[in-house]
């Protein structure tokens, strides 16, 4: 039995139902709210330089669309891959075909952060193709934003009582009562506040650097990656594996992938800058 500490969590994911067919859920709301706070955050950026708001008004197209597709395909193909092989329409669609009831509207109810990075980073790259900004001008931009959005993404989860925690003993664990009755960590919560104190953390940096312009390019990319894929490195061991498969593996499906993000934000961080500057001599 729980002890009376813990956190009994039981939230309906559905908001309210449109037309009595479409499910409106805090996930999809909660991702939402975290793409346009971070939109709001980067049009403040492309202010402070003096870059033209013409430049600015496809970027949320390109950055929404970059990580709901690499979101999607991510998890479709890293953790159930079995499945999605033969049912190629659901992976992009948010529809589902169950037996003996046809297809029905369902959202998107697996998305994987790693597919949403790297999605929103081949996005950024077409749109800079388009607006011929500085690639890394644009992605140091979206770094500093980006730790707001993950922490509502993390949110979204927690409403969705999905990605949930080992079981625990600590006062402060929750009951994910759609799961099972057992105290387990709120490891969702954990991402959450962490990433949210990495934004706070980046826009210190921000403003502490003039705009973020007496750092190298690359600095708050570099980052941005190597901060929350640690994080998300060790906060997996406290984590449910996702997946059968991870079950036989000695890292999980998390922290494989966690790990080229960590090198390349290592990589971004320390020594492009230092590279650039050899060029530039």
């Amino acid at each position: 039995m729980p002890s009376l500490l813990t956190i009994n969590w039981n939230p309906d994911p559905e908001l309210f139902n449109l037309f009595g067919s479409f499910p409106i859920r805090y996930y999809g709301l909660l991702w939402g709210i975290g793409i346009v706070l971070a939109c709001i955050i980067v049009q403040r950026q492309y202010r402070d330089r003096k870059i033209s708001e013409d430049k600015f008004t496809p970027l949320f197209f390109y950055c929404v669309i970059g990580i709901t597709l690499g979101a999607r395909l991510g998890h479709c193909i890293f953790y159930d891959w079995s499945y999605y092989q033969n049912h190629l329409i659901e992976m992009i669609l948010p529809i589902k075909q169950f037996p003996n009831e046809g297809w029905k509207w369902i959202g998107y109810r697996g998305l994987a952060s790693h597919g949403g990075t790297l999605g929103l980073i081949i996005a950024l790259w077409l749109y800079c193709r388009r607006t011929k900004m500085h690639y890394m001008d644009v992605l140091d931009m979206i770094a500093v934003a980006t730790p707001i959005c993950a922490c509502f993404i993390r949110l979204a989860n927690l409403m969705n009582s999905e990605i949930i925690g080992k079981p625990t003993d600590v006062p402060w664990a929750f009951v994910f009562e759609q799961v099972d009755m057992l105290p387990r960590h709120p490891a969702q919560l954990y991402e959450a506040i962490a990433y949210f104190i990495f934004f706070l953390g980046m826009i210190y940096l921000y403003k502490k650097s003039d705009h973020g312009t007496k750092l190298h390019r690359g600095f708050f990319f570099g980052l941005c990656l190597t901060e929350i894929f640690v994080f998300r490195f060790f906060v997996e061991f406290l984590k449910e594996n996702q997946v059968d498969f991870e079950n036989t593996m000695t890292l999980n499906m998390g922290q494989w992938l966690s790990v080229p993000f960590v090198i390349i934000g290592i990589y971004f961080m320390l020594f492009y800058g230092k590279k650039q500057a050899i060029k530039s001599k």
